[in-house]
């Protein structure tokens, strides 16, 4: 397999952190993906055109995956603020599952998907447009989710809170409605998540704001199913993101 991960800068870097491109040949490959803190518009290209169009919701569990041979998947990976302020819609009912989509969505079926960097520059230019014509942006929102992520989830619900002059209340409400769970969920989501470059280097203990090992090892088992060891061994590269963290 091939993989490609190419990430934004500017303005839309708000919104989308990145775009990837997945691509077997003679084998299909069988996986396990972890919780990242995003959500996938994902693509599967034959011959230069869009054969399916998958929306995921946010995993916030292990999720196993196969890939049949000779596939092509391009993806574009959202921030949560997406789900509101592009697709205008709540992913709560999406949490751990995927919808299929018409392949015609958002007229992409035109845009030249043999040439990755010309079909990003593309769907950049496209939402862009869109973002730019929106009234307004609950500017709580873009400050909560531009925090969280800077932050990696290491941010204590209190301060954030205090820091965008909304509750804690109205915050998890907005969480559980919008995307099917809590902000503490989401934090500890980041949290793994950028553990995963450490583990990757056979660094098994917390580099992040965990109490200690155990706490630490039990964080990290509850979201990806699995220990820190066995991540950092990755057999039969069994892990997505940890093998694609090797191939970028």
């Amino acid at each position: 397999m091939t993989y490609q991960e190419k990430n934004t800068e500017g303005f839309i870097s708000n919104f989308i952190k990145s775009f990837w491109k997945f691509e077997t040949f003679e084998k299909q490959c069988n996986y396990e993906i972890l919780p990242d803190g995003f959500f996938d518009l994902i693509f599967e290209i034959k011959n230069g055109q869009i054969t399916k169009v998958s929306l995921t919701g946010v995993w916030t569990n292990q999720i196993q995956v196969t890939i049949p041979k000779n596939t092509k998947l391009i993806g574009v990976r959202f921030k949560l603020i997406s789900a509101e302020y592009i697709f205008k819609q709540s992913i709560k009912e999406l949490k751990n599952t995927k919808t299929e989509l018409p392949t015609t969505f958002w007229g992409f079926q035109n845009f030249d998907f043999n040439n990755f960097e010309k079909v990003t520059d593309s769907i950049i230019e496209k939402l862009q447009y869109g973002l730019k014509n929106l009234k307004e942006i609950d500017n709580r929102k873009f400050e909560l989710f531009k925090i969280l992520y800077e932050q990696k989830g290491e941010i204590s619900i209190k301060e954030l809170s205090q820091r965008i002059f909304w509750s804690n209340r109205q915050i998890n409400r907005y969480f559980n409605s919008k995307f099917g769970f809590s902000l503490k969920t989401f934090c500890n989501i980041l949290k793994c998540y950028s553990s995963l470059k450490h583990i990757s280097k056979g660094n098994l203990f917390p580099e992040n704001d965990y109490y200690d090992q155990a706490h630490f090892i039990k964080q990290i088992k509850q979201i990806t199913g699995t220990t820190p060891s066995n991540l950092h061994l990755n057999k039969n590269d069994r892990f997505l993101q940890l093998t694609t963290i090797k191939a970028t």
